[in-house]
């Protein structure tokens, strides 16, 4: 296919895949692939990156709202096939291109100057993720509901926790960020709520009304379309209650023994004692977790953690960090294999580069983070820190 081809093709694809428009001084942004659970292409993130540019200095645009429609997924991350796609035939620049322009994106969120908020029903994964938690920092809200299932899943695919999530879970509660990293545990909204990656809970069944409130009632600032939706989920007690019993809450102190280890070798050996010597319920839960990172690829779980290590520094320096990677993880890591056992083939056996944790040295884990590019020529340098 020609450049000018490519260009119309993704030109439609973004006019068909996400709807902006301006109503009531807020700038919707719904997300419109449902076949795909809203998986980002890249037009689809030059779009979201072209309405947020035209409204960051209008004066008319007082908050942003991104959303869907469709109630079985907000955004289940990016589109792997393309990238899979894309590896195999020797095209990097459209890898590089993908990865680039979503980091972008990610950071523009992240910096945003007026309020932004994201509706996170349903499947919230990835890319998802990237296009949601930056809301918390602009004096926006993240929103769940009882549908929310979160998760950074990439360990399981050969791939690490990117879109800047290092950064936010280097920032969550505890060892739980740690955890997340490593295991790509998918948890619901209470569980988002207890780990700080999550600001609201509203029952979805209100979502159609309060998106009709906000498009009629009078807003003076983007700080009144924040507290519009604050009031709408004024905390219950059921919601209190629900985050103190969730999943997370409820296994926090196991998590913080076992997921502090300065390695995933180290966490799995102490996990495996206590399938040893422990009470039943935490003997039952380690010997879960046990089984679940001996599946994961073993490479990109040391990569996550010591990614998630590393992010104490500025969300500039994590994404950059990020696009480096992603460059290694293609070239010498596990991701081609693992879209290929996941996703393509489905075969769910995928051949990962070491067969147990315990084979993956720091020097190994080092090699992965070492950037292809000069500072002064990485794609990212113009991130401001």
């Amino acid at each position: 296919m020609s450049q000018e081809a490519t260009a119309s093709a993704f030109a439609a694809d973004a006019g068909q895949h996400v709807l902006t428009q301006v109503e009531n001084r807020i700038g919707f942004i719904e997300l419109d692939r449902p076949q795909a659970l809203n998986a980002l292409s890249t037009a689809m993130i030059r779009e979201m990156q072209a309405a947020l540019d035209d409204w960051r200095d209008d004066p008319e645009v007082l908050a942003v709202i991104v959303h869907t429609c469709h109630p079985r997924a907000f955004c289940a991350g990016g589109d792997i096939r393309f990238l899979h796609e894309s590896y195999r035939a020797g095209d990097q620049a459209a890898i590089d291109t993908f990865f680039t322009e979503e980091y972008r994106l990610n950071h523009a969120i992240f910096s945003y100057p007026k309020p932004y908020i994201g509706l996170l029903g349903g499947v919230v994964m990835g890319g998802g993720m990237g296009i949601s938690q930056g809301a918390h920092r602009t004096g926006g809200l993240r929103v769940v509901s009882s549908s929310t299932r979160m998760a950074m899943p990439e360990t399981r695919i050969g791939f690490f926790p990117d879109v800047g999530m290092g950064w936010f879970l280097a920032r969550t509660p505890g060892a739980l960020g740690r955890y997340l990293a490593v295991t790509g545990d998918t948890i619901d909204a209470y569980s988002a709520l207890y780990t700080g990656l999550a600001d609201v809970f509203i029952d979805e069944s209100a979502w159609p009304a309060l998106l009709d409130a906000l498009r009629s009632e009078s807003f003076a600032s983007g700080a009144e379309v924040v507290e519009r939706l604050r009031h709408a989920a004024a905390a219950s007690d059921e919601v209190q209650r629900g985050t103190a019993r969730s999943a997370l809450a409820v296994a926090r102190a196991w998590i913080d023994l076992h997921f502090s280890r300065h390695s995933v070798a180290a966490i799995v050996a102490s996990l495996e004692s206590v399938e040893r010597d422990a009470a039943d319920a935490q003997r039952d839960w380690a010997e879960q977790i046990v089984g679940v990172l001996r599946e994961r690829s073993p490479l990109s779980m040391a990569v996550a953690l010591e990614g998630v290590s590393l992010a104490e520094g500025s969300m500039a320096s994590v994404l950059r960090r990020d696009l480096d990677l992603t460059r290694s993880s293609f070239a010498g890591g596990d991701v081609m294999e693992g879209i290929r056992a996941r996703i393509i083939d489905k075969d769910n056996d995928p051949h990962w580069r070491f067969a147990c944790v315990e084979d993956v040295s720091p020097a190994d884990v080092e090699a992965m983070f070492k950037s292809p590019w000069d500072a002064a020529d990485h794609p990212l340098r113009a991130l401001p820190d």
